[in-house]
């Protein structure tokens, strides 16, 4: 008789609601005024923080530390700042292209 596979950490984490449910999964507290002021921002910026980490090499443990590592320092990047000044997300980053100078707009002489 074979036993049913467990699901793995990230099989769990993809399967949670909010980012509540992650903090509490992940066993963290967190700011609720943080979490509405950039939840967003600061899952985007847990994603670029484990994103960096190769996983496949940590057993489930590993992987379970390593998250918890990546949402702590991503919400503590958003306590004293704003996802403006993180630029987390890609919009932030990206020059604007909808910004007509001044120089370009000039009225008919009557």
């Amino acid at each position: 008789m074979t036993r049913p596979q467990t699901q793995s950490v990230l099989e769990q984490m993809h399967e949670l609601s909010s980012a509540e449910d992650l903090f509490s999964f992940l066993l963290l507290p967190y700011d609720p005024a943080v979490l509405n002021r950039a939840r967003l921002h600061v899952m985007k910026r847990m994603g670029d923080y484990l994103a960096r980490v190769d996983l496949s090499v940590l057993d489930e443990d590993g992987v379970f530390l390593e998250a918890r590592r990546a949402l702590k320092q991503a919400h503590a990047d958003f306590e004293n700042s704003t996802p403006r000044a993180q630029k987390a997300l890609k919009i932030y980053t990206q020059p604007r292209g909808n910004i007509v100078p001044m120089d370009g707009v000039r009225l008919p002489l009557q």
